[in-house]
């Protein structure tokens, strides 16, 4: 039997996902959590852990080996935190119970960056399932092509998305310097967090010791048209590299300043919508990717992880079929309903830059029909208004940006109809949205909800409107 482990905060995506390895791994499992919603709550019943909606102190009995301490609202003056400090039980966070439990012995691929992260390593699996690796992996959402959103795996590589967040109240590095990746990619650096961290500063210092972490016979993954990342590299970096781009070449004067180990990886769109791409390594073409992704970003997520699946020994050239078989991720432009005229999606954009690229792929996609982003600004950075000023342009790809104000809204958000590059409203009541949304029938539309929460239950009320 293995040990009593106990999850903190099991509702999360990290934390569930972790719950779900533990029981893989023959461990006694429960957890709590303040709420438990789908798809993690129906992972986790799949997977026969308890989970309790509250916390009583009778959960540590009998005592459990060890508790893991989410990050999400976990933190001293909590009961739960303050019983484990008074029974004096072992407890770790997330990061290092994954980085003593799982990872010893495994080949690591941690995929990190502002955005990308979950369909990167979604697909970074998957092209590893399909090539016989068997891989154990950690998302942080529900890939489609899996029945789960972690796993063990049977074979020596581990796949995990390597969020630059902090561990927990008692620990403030990045949960991203416990995994020690063997291979990592970089899809972006930009400012968010900003309940912990400054500036981008902040964030690239992290970052900074990420890269010191990657060993010699390793490799780092970036892109090649992103100053911020490369002023990264420039402070050091003892890896040898592979640069990707998009519709791009990399400059002359660049690939000079390079040693031998360095190369350079380019898609090149077929479609502007990014659903055909061609391949190409150091001039050479590989061969041409047909799928059902949209977007160059998404492009550039596959070619990341194509370079990835190389370093572990698979032939690029017979793994590109598999790109078509990929499914995507839960809550990634994922079509909920489809009725008359009117699409709508559940996407978890949750920043500027990532609703600007979705968004953009979705008109390319779509060039004729009308596009309506509705976004709930949820996450600390986006509800301490942060990046208000990058929100006015972000939905210039839509026909109307409509935004839900809730309580934790802590600016003022008429800002955004007086400035925005498209027609703007500002609703107070999911309701109201519901409303709207599903009266829009009378012409080809695609309405999409960008939210990283349950959106005040929007999706389910919609669903029940016109379904």
């Amino acid at each position: 039997m293995g040990d009593r482990v106990y999850f903190l905060g099991i509702g999360g995506t990290l934390m569930g996902s972790l719950a779900i390895l533990a029981k893989n791994l023959g461990h006694d499992v429960s957890g709590s959590d303040q709420a438990v919603y789908p798809p993690m709550s129906t992972q986790l019943e799949q997977a026969g852990i308890d989970v309790y909606e509250g916390f009583d102190s009778s959960h540590f009995v009998p005592r459990p080996d060890v508790v893991v301490v989410g990050n999400a609202k976990q933190k001293r003056g909590v009961e739960a935190v303050e019983v484990v400090l008074e029974r004096k039980l072992r407890y770790v966070s997330a990061a290092e119970w994954l980085s003593d439990a799982v990872l010893p012995g495994k080949k690591v691929v941690a995929v990190s960056g502002t955005h990308g992260k979950t369909t990167t390593t979604s697909i970074v699996a998957w092209l590893l399932e399909e090539s016989g690796i068997d891989p154990g992996f950690l998302v942080g959402g529900v890939p489609s092509n899996f029945e789960t959103s972690a796993r063990v795996g049977g074979g020596l590589v581990f796949v995990v998305e390597a969020d630059e967040y902090d561990c927990s109240y008692f620990d403030r590095r990045s949960k991203f310097l416990h995994y020690l990746p063997d291979i990592l990619i970089i899809n972006n650096l930009e400012f968010d967090h900003a309940d912990i961290f400054r500036d981008l500063g902040e964030i690239e210092f992290q970052f900074h010791h990420l890269l010191r972490a990657v060993p010699r016979n390793g490799r780092v993954i970036v892109p090649g048209n992103d100053s911020t990342i490369q002023n990264l590299i420039d402070q050091g970096c003892w890896t040898s590299l592979s640069y990707i781009y998009v519709d791009e070449e990399p400059a002359s004067s660049f690939v000079e300043k390079q040693d031998e180990s360095t190369d350079f990886w380019c898609a090149q769109t077929l479609e502007d919508d990014g659903s055909r791409f061609v391949v190409t390594k150091n001039d050479a073409e590989i061969g041409e990717v047909t799928w059902s992704m949209l977007g160059k970003h998404n492009v550039a997520n596959a070619l990341a992880s194509l370079v990835a699946v190389e370093q572990l020994g698979v032939n690029v050239g017979s793994v590109l079929q598999h790109l078509d078989t990929f499914k995507g991720v839960a809550r990634r432009m994922q079509k909920f309903v489809s009725v008359e005229n009117l699409n709508v999606y559940d996407d978890f954009a949750h920043h500027p830059t990532a609703i600007s690229t979705t968004l953009a792929g979705l008109r390319k996609h779509a060039p004729n029909d009308h596009v309506i982003a509705v976004i709930e600004p949820r996450t600390h950075t986006m509800s301490l208004g942060a990046l208000r000023d990058d929100l006015l342009t972000c939905c210039e790809s839509a026909d109307a940006a409509w935004w839900f104000r809730g309580e934790n809204i802590e600016w003022d958000m008429d800002f955004l109809i007086e400035s925005s590059t498209v027609p703007t409203r500002i609703f107070y009541r999911i309701d109201d949205l519901v409303d709207e949304i599903c009266a829009q029938t009378q012409r080809p539309t695609h309405v999409v909800l960008m939210s990283n929460g349950s959106f005040g239950g929007i999706y389910e009320k919609i669903k029940q409107r016109l379904t």
